[in-house]
Formats: C-alpha cells, structure tokens, sequence
C-alpha cells in the first residue's frame, strides 16, 4: 500500500467516515500483491459497509465469496440478510428475533 492511501485511511477513520473508509479498504484491496492481503482489506471494507448499511455490502461479500473467505448464502436469506442491513434499526423496534 502506497503512502497517500495509508494517510487517507487514518484520516477517514479519525473522521469516523464510513463511506471513505469502505472505498479506501476497497481501493486497497484492489492494490494488494496477493490474495491474503486483499482478503484482509476486503474484510475491512465489508464490516463498514455492514456497519453503516452501504450499498457495496453485497459486492464486497461476493468477493470474498470469490475467494473462499465467506461463505455462500441462499438467496432468500441473502434477500433478508440485504433488508435487515438497510432498514432503520427505528423500524423494528430495536428488537432482533
């Protein structure tokens, strides 16, 4: 990983920026020498995005499905799993189950 992207990275996580974050792991991924490394920041990318409901959710895990790092999921469940990340936790109550 190049300099300038390591220094964005630190900033965006200083400035709490979901979205930075989830491009910069994206973009560092992209960059990685090997597999293992880009899983690594692949990982990273996609626990932001899952924190912060953002579209790339469903990219991201295919690639790391790609890559044997996650696990395919039905496609029903997958539908659901999509939903439950981009509703409002307001819109069910705050209860889970």
């Amino acid at each position: 990983m190049n300099e300038a992207l390591h220094e964005a990275m630190l900033a965006a996580h200083e400035d709490h920026d979901s979205a930075a974050l989830i491009r910069l792991y994206t973009q560092a991924a992209d960059l990685a020498n090997d597999v293992d490394a880009a899983c690594f920041f692949l990982t990273h990318a996609y626990v932001f995005a899952l924190e912060a409901g953002a579209p790339e959710v469903a990219a991201l895990r295919a690639r790391l499905v790609s890559h044997g790092r996650e696990v395919p999921v039905h496609e029903e469940a997958a539908r659901m799993l999509n939903q439950s990340i981009t509703r409002p936790a307001s819109a069910s109550g705050g209860k889970t189950g």
